[in-house]
């Protein structure tokens, strides 16, 4: 596509922003609306007419309205039949397909967990088998998103799979019936404690709503006096949701949240309208990180604001804007950008800088500080801040390079008949030397990140002069130091490589459940988050005002 092209659709692009932002009234706006339309279709009938060289239409034309929005802001999107998967799934909670989690282990197609009761688990499919043809298409070049989109289909629809499976010399076809398989949202709903429960809510669908009803209820039912309510790396999703979730903690009337837009409809104050079903006396700790978003962030800036949960972890992601959907016909829609959301402080939780300034007058500075019901102050500006910043230490090269590569994932298929239970595991005291060997035998290798600096400064420096002595021999000098400090790794991170290794086993042995109850045991943010619930004054001093 040629760059002229391109520049006039952008420029058109550009005209139809304008117009939305200016124009003073609705019969202005349609005015302009028919003005530009005719300019619009005038451009395109002439380019595709008159152009020196043919091109594709259809391409043409998703070009064209994806440069058009993606103008404006990272959320407006151009949405077409085969995108409509995301946006399906959080509308019904619900997809077609077998019921499997599939991700790449040695850069193989590697079934990672059936789900329970669902066609692939009830055929005897297990975690570990890898995919080699989905009907007759090898996965060997697929993708995750292309294997995942063969996978799923109608209900009803079948799929055969092949599989390779550890310990068997001959391949295993499956055919499967394709069934709706709900979603869970709520990944793991314990009690952890004496008195304390824990939930993981990944996703905001249209299932949040009625298994986090679930999760509280077993809650109460166990006379718990505290619950972790876990957001981190939840990225959002129904608006409709959260709200839901937030009336069965907070008292009926109270204000939840207020949408600001340019329309009539855009603009709401929601109030709870439900008796919630936790006591008022059960104390909450919330967690986020940066990747808690959007309803994320409604949920616990909400929850802040009314002084009804102690926030930790890192400050979330910043997305404070409602997206509309707006079907155009039976494969295309438009999410579109409607409304900004405020917390009952009003509170714009949206980081800036996230809209094209060219295009669209950004409205008045927001005011940046505000206070909680309580008198406390509380920060806007981009995302949610922390009552207590949590830092997590993420400096475990060997360990991460492990995941990455699917070590672990790999030693313990080929270890799991060793043993009979996690328990059982747990008491072999060779376990951690025999799994170093296993790295020493798949020949691993560590780039550290002074390793990678040490490269790319010994590419540069090369260049200018690759006979200087002196640079030679101290590039030997910190190569023998990075090599004696990789040599090193194992031993620094045998607590982090343990941890990593019982969560594999754990997810063989005692499924998903298993996995995340063995993670909590080590989980920093959750541990620390016990910590607070456990202490009354430490919760309570959270809320104290200085007069």
């Amino acid at each position: 596509m040629s760059k002229k092209i391109k520049i006039i659709l952008t420029s058109l692009g550009f005209t139809i922003a304008v117009v939305f932002v200016f124009a003073a009234s609705k019969s202005d706006i349609y005015a302009e609306i028919i003005k530009s339309q005719r300019l619009v279709n005038s451009v395109y009938k002439n380019l595709i007419a008159n152009y020196v060289d043919d091109f594709d239409v259809d391409a043409f034309t998703r070009m064209s309205i994806e440069d058009m929005v993606g103008e404006l802001d990272p959320y407006t999107v151009f949405i077409e039949a085969e995108d409509r998967y995301n946006l399906d799934l959080l509308a019904t909670g619900k997809y077609g397909g077998v019921g499997i989690q599939i991700g790449k282990r040695e850069d193989r197609l590697t079934v990672i967990t059936p789900m329970d009761d669902t066609p692939a688990k009830k055929a005897g499919i297990t975690n570990g088998d890898v995919i080699v043809k989905i009907d007759s298409t090898l996965t060997d070049e697929l993708s995750l998103d292309v294997a995942s989109d063969m996978i799923r289909g109608l209900k009803g629809t079948k799929v055969i799979l092949t599989i390779e499976r550890f310990g068997n010399e001959e391949l295993l076809e499956f055919e499967l019936t394709r069934a709706d398989i709900t979603v869970k949202d709520v990944a793991y709903a314990e009690m952890i404690d004496d008195n304390i429960g824990y939930v993981r809510l990944t996703r905001f669908s249209k299932n949040s709503g009625p298994e986090m009803r679930t999760a509280l209820n077993k809650f109460v039912e166990n006379d718990a006096s505290a619950f972790i309510l876990d957001l981190r790396n939840n990225p959002g999703g129904l608006l409709g949701s959260s709200i839901e979730i937030l009336e069965m903690i907070i008292p009926k009337g109270q204000l939840l949240l207020t949408t600001k837009g340019r329309n009539k409809e855009s603009n709401r104050e929601i109030y709870s309208e439900r008796t919630p079903i936790i006591p008022t006396e059960m104390e909450i700790v919330v967690l986020i990180n940066e990747g808690s978003a959007s309803a994320s962030e409604i949920v616990a800036g909400t929850l802040q604001d009314l002084d009804r949960a102690v926030i930790i972890g890192k400050r979330s992601y910043g997305k404070g804007l409602v997206q509309s959907v707006v079907g155009l016909d039976k494969e295309h829609a438009l999410k579109i950008t409607t409304a900004k959301y405020y917390t009952p402080s009003g509170r714009l939780i949206q980081k800036p800088g996230y809209i094209n300034e060219k295009l669209v007058i950004p409205t008045t500075n927001e005011d940046t500080t505000f206070v909680t019901v309580g008198g406390r102050i509380v920060k806007a500006g981009g995302g949610i801040e922390p009552d207590f910043e949590i830092e997590v230490n993420y400096n475990y090269p060997l360990s991460y390079e492990c995941l990455r590569k699917g070590a672990f994932f790999s030693y313990v298929q080929k270890h799991k008949q060793s043993y009979s239970s996690l328990q059982e595991l747990k008491k072999d005291v060779q376990l951690l030397d025999d799994f170093q060997n296993y790295l020493v035998e798949i020949e691993l290798e560590v780039i550290t990140a002074g390793e990678k600096a040490l490269n790319d400064t010994k590419k540069k420096l090369s260049e200018i002069d690759s006979t200087n002595a002196d640079l030679i021999a101290a590039f030997d000098i910190i190569e023998g130091f990075i090599e004696n400090h990789e040599a090193t790794l194992f031993e620094k991170e045998t607590e982090k490589i343990t941890e990593l290794l019982y969560d594999e086993f754990a997810s063989v042995y005692e499924g998903e459940k298993g996995r995340f109850k063995e993670q909590l045991k080590y989980d920093q943010t959750v541990n620390e988050a016990l910590t607070i619930l456990q202490n009354n004054t430490v919760y309570n001093s959270v809320f104290a005002v200085e007069n």
